[in-house]
């Protein structure tokens, strides 16, 4: 489980052959630890002074934008959330559900404006000040026009991630929030009459 507060920005040494290797600079980290890269869930299988080693599954490669990566990149590092941690970001597993383009990233004062177009299928994941993982980003969402999410980017967030190189057209990781999909998946599975009963136990609704 993560919170979507990147730690660090790691930069790529390689991929190759399903393996991930990372300059990441992580004291306290030890080959079996779960860590995000880009909002994906990987395991550290290969320590090496400040580098570590991923191995990448078919699944992992086809949903995510890790496929893209090439040497030098940026990427955002997360290490799995402990017990006694703060959550202030919001719940991220780690498990990306799409891909999605960046459609503007431009300079609002001293923030900056970041637009990305969703899939159509997945809009009704999606609500205004509802949360969102963007590569592996905890985001607020201000605002939807048909498939577009607006966010605001704080200085701290843009400086501090790789948005600060991200441009349009780049592709975003995206993990709905869980709460959200759940909501929604469960709704789809029960019935009108099954749904007026339970609204009707919750708020004593009489016909």
């Amino acid at each position: 489980m993560f919170t979507g507060l990147v730690e660090k920005v790691g930069v790529v040494e390689s991929l190759k052959s399903g393996r991930l290797t990372v300059r990441a600079g992580f004291d306290e980290v030890k080959v079996g630890d779960s860590i995000a890269v880009n909002g994906v869930c990987l395991t550290a299988v290969n320590i090496e002074k400040d580098k570590l080693s991923f191995d990448l599954s078919e699944e992992t490669l086809s949903r995510s934008n890790l496929k893209l990566l090439k040497p030098g990149d940026l990427v955002n590092l997360e290490r799995a959330l402990r017990a006694s941690d703060r959550l202030g970001g919001h719940i991220l597993q780690g498990h990306v559900d799409f891909t999605a383009p960046i459609v503007e990233l431009i300079r609002k004062g001293e923030h900056w404006s970041l637009k990305v177009r969703i899939k159509e299928d997945h809009e009704v994941y999606f609500v205004e000040k509802g949360s969102v993982g963007i590569d592996g980003i905890s985001l607020t969402i201000n605002k939807i026009e048909g498939s577009i999410i607006h966010m605001n980017i704080i200085p701290h967030t843009y400086e501090n991630t790789n948005l600060k190189v991200r441009k349009p057209g780049d592709m975003v990781n995206v993990e709905i929030d869980i709460i959200g999909k759940y909501v929604v998946n469960y709704l789809k599975s029960v019935r009108k009459t099954d749904l007026q009963s339970l609204l009707e136990g919750l708020y004593n609704i009489n016909p």
